[in-house]
């Protein structure tokens, strides 16, 4: 367990409220979202529901007091996958996004690449083992 700095934690916390964010548009607008990005519907809805566990996750991190170091590297491993999946999901062929859709996966994989680093920078300035 480490003391997260405020860094961390508001990092956390801005992960959790864009993730929350997200979570409710695609899981409730799945189905209005699919034909206007050209994505199937299933992965809008799936992942959407996805990021609901994640919110609750990563939103319990940013209100702790002490964290599990562990915890927080797989989130940022976690953010830097997605980040790296979304590109790759844009060249693989395995979707066809139409500009919006594009330009729709590009921005949240950018912002999960920025949270990524933004957690990492915390994570770097946060305290020392706490005692258990």
């Amino acid at each position: 367990m480490i003391h997260p700095s405020t860094f961390l934690s508001r990092a956390l916390l801005a992960d959790a409220i864009f993730s929350g964010v997200a979570a409710v548009a695609l899981t409730l607008g799945a189905g209005m979202l699919a034909p206007l990005l050209h994505l199937p519907e299933v992965l809008l809805r799936e992942t959407g529901l996805f990021l609901i566990a994640y919110t609750a996750l990563v939103g319990w991190l940013a209100a702790r007091s002490s964290v599990p170091r562990a915890l927080v590297l797989l989130v940022i491993a976690g953010n830097a996958a997605w980040t790296l999946g979304s590109i790759a999901l844009l060249f693989s062929g395995a979707v066809s996004p139409n500009l919006l859709g594009q330009v729709f996966i590009m921005a949240q994989a950018v912002a999960t690449g920025v949270f990524a680093e933004l957690q990492f920078i915390g994570l770097r300035k946060s305290g020392g083992a706490v005692a258990a």
